[in-house]
């Protein structure tokens, strides 16, 4: 068969893509858990910063701070309690929220930030000082412009100030809805208000700038230049993992517990309701 021949590059070039095609595979396969061991570490670098241990670009033994700081924590979201049998380090939260038999379907009117199921189970994080309860880190989620967005919001353990809110996993525009990266403007969230004094969740990004002059200021963000659809994923999101449908049970619970920051406190809340 001549070299030049059709047949011959036909064969040659199936060749091709049958060796590379195995090797991207075999390399897929082989990577495969060290990839998962990078994405985990990324996740507890992300709730580290989150509950305020470390910088975000601090160079640190994230394994053993997160071992040594954080408590990971399954809490179920219909009654905010925490659920003992079923381990944080395991849980597959991804999976609970697509499975049909571990997670509930939001009505299109009520899913605000575009999830569409919601699971029954959630993991949350714990952070302690001095055998008191510093900040509570939740994962949250939601729709933006182009992308779900993924991230971490902190509360103070009043369970009402925002101490941190960030977001490792998103599609948006860079320069505009990527915006949501920049440190600037996640340092405009810190100390912000995530409810009012009834109760109902007020904290929201607003078009254009926060006038510091306002009595609700305390609740606003600093809008983003050239990504409203962004900005309102943002507030949409917020308002659904820290109302009814998220973890609105879990944080009563907590707000509830005597006065007290300990983790035995949360404990008995949680048991006994």
């Amino acid at each position: 068969m001549h070299k030049n021949s059709i047949a011959n590059v036909i064969v040659v070039g199936a060749g091709v893509c049958i060796v590379c095609s195995l090797v991207v595979s075999t390399a897929a396969v082989t990577l495969r858990d060290i990839i998962e061991h990078n994405r985990l570490v990324e996740q507890h670098r992300n709730i580290l910063v989150a509950a305020g241990v470390i910088e975000a670009d601090e160079q640190a033994e994230v394994e053993k701070l997160f071992k040594e700081k954080i408590t990971p924590r399954i809490v179920d979201l219909k009654t905010g309690e925490w659920v003992d049998d079923v381990d944080p380090q395991t849980f597959d939260a991804r999976a609970a929220a697509q499975d049909p038999k571990t997670s509930q379907a939001i009505p299109e009117s009520q899913d605000i930030a575009q999830i569409k199921r919601v699971a029954d189970l959630r993991p949350v994080y714990l952070y302690e000082q001095n055998g008191q309860l510093n900040r509570l880190i939740l994962p949250v989620r939601g729709m933006g412009l182009w992308s779900t967005m993924r991230g971490f919001v902190a509360l103070d353990a009043d369970m009402n100030t925002i101490e941190n809110l960030s977001f490792y996993e998103h599609g948006e525009t860079p320069g505009l809805g990527g915006e949501i990266d920049n440190p600037q403007w996640k340092q405009k969230w810190v100390g912000k208000k995530a409810f009012d004094a009834a109760g109902d969740v007020r904290i929201e990004v607003i078009k254009g700038m926060v006038n510091p002059e306002s009595p609700d200021s305390i609740y606003e963000v600093d809008g983003l230049s050239g990504a409203t659809i962004t900005a309102r994923g943002v507030t949409n999101l917020l308002h659904f993992w820290l109302g009814n449908q998220g973890y609105g049970p879990l944080l009563d619970r907590l707000k509830n517990a005597s006065g007290s920051r300990s983790v035995a406190a949360v404990e008995f809340v949680g048991e006994e309701g």
